[in-house]
């Protein structure tokens, strides 16, 4: 088994060969077809998340070494344990990468993602940046019936992540134009996914003009530099005069500052980027303007069984998939970081 391993915060992924696990009890040998390079990845190899003001949250006793990043991985299944059901040798699946410890509450909910004592593949045990991945147990992995794998990949986290997040905007999508913060890899999922649940529209905020190009290709009604000293009245204007809805798929503070600038009174922003920095909210505000802020981490395995059976029916968002062999994950990882990648890159044999 050959894989590509993270041995210390900010240093060269390193090349490693090892027996090929024997899958135990239910858990389950997958054969990796693809695996997706996430922003996440980013953050995990330099090590700390920025708090704004030079403070980190860091990694340091989360991140074990060597780790083999790769949470967004689709795959074959070819050996199982004595006890996994479900699934057979030849399968083709996404592997479900936020497991819980499956004991507490939280777990025992169905929100394992939100779980304090967390397995995540690619981030507390290995992932999908090498040529196979042990599944813990069968009941993580969704059959893609005919999907590509390659491009399914990123349904794990990227397509995850932002079908979680839209749902949690009801029935407010459908009936206000959403402004979208950022056009990479999540903004151009989310665009993909709008249209199959439903949504009014999306005017997107992006500083990179070809990333903004990919934007309205992907359908945005429009896309606004944040630059422009009248970026606000731009989004407003191209909205319908107000903004209800916002989703910050950035997670800066100067992204978050523009959301919450932007929100009509009763409106809300949904917050899903890592990228880092504070924002300072007068505290009046909220109340006087009713206006909702609120997180959203990946999403559930039944949100992921849902949004695979939404795009066999409507097929998979058109997202630039980038196919790159395993040993160019680290060449991939800088490129992502230099803000180098338009939609997605993905890992293949």
């Amino acid at each position: 088994m050959r894989s590509y391993q993270l041995t210390g915060f900010e240093t060269p992924l390193a090349e490693a060969t090892e027996p090929l696990p024997e899958p135990k009890g239910a858990e389950v040998l997958l054969k990796v077809l693809g695996a997706g390079v996430c922003h996440s990845d980013v953050h995990i190899w330099e090590g700390a998340y920025d708090l704004g003001h030079g403070r980190k949250l860091s990694f340091e006793g989360r991140v074990h070494f060597p780790l083999t990043m790769g949470h967004e991985t689709a795959g074959e299944v070819v050996a199982t344990g004595p006890d996994a059901t479900g699934v057979k040798p030849g399968d083709k699946v996404l592997a479900f990468s936020w497991i819980g410890c499956g004991d507490c509450p939280v777990c025992a909910g169905g929100q394992e993602n939100y779980c304090g004592r967390p397995r995540f593949l690619g981030v507390n045990r290995a992932g999908g940046y090498a040529d196979h991945l042990l599944v813990p147990d069968a009941r993580y992995l969704v059959p893609l019936d005919g999907l590509d794998p390659v491009k399914a990949a990123p349904l794990n986290c990227s397509g995850l992540t932002t079908y979680s997040a839209l749902g949690k905007l009801g029935a407010d999508l459908s009936r206000h134009m959403l402004v979208v913060m950022g056009a990479g890899g999540l903004g151009l999922m989310a665009l993909g996914l709008m249209g199959m649940m439903g949504a009014k529209g999306a005017v997107v905020v992006e500083p990179d003009p070809a990333k903004r190009e990919a934007a309205l290709k992907a359908g945005a009604v429009a896309a606004v530099d944040p630059g422009a000293e009248d970026a606000a009245a731009q989004i407003r204007k191209a909205a319908g005069g107000t903004v209800h809805i916002v989703l910050d798929l950035v997670g800066s503070g100067s992204s978050l500052d523009l959301g919450i600038e932007l929100l009509a009174r009763g409106g809300k922003v949904v917050v899903v980027g890592l990228l880092g920095g504070d924002v300072t909210i007068p505290v009046p505000y909220i109340p006087m303007r009713a206006i909702t802020i609120q997180g959203s981490y990946v999403g559930t395995l039944e949100e992921l069984r849902a949004l695979v059976d939404l795009v066999k029916a409507h097929g998979l968002p058109e997202v630039p998939i980038e196919c790159r062999p395993f040993a160019e994950a680290g060449r991939s990882l800088a490129d992502l970081r230099a803000g180098k990648v338009v939609g997605r890159v993905v890992l293949t044999p």
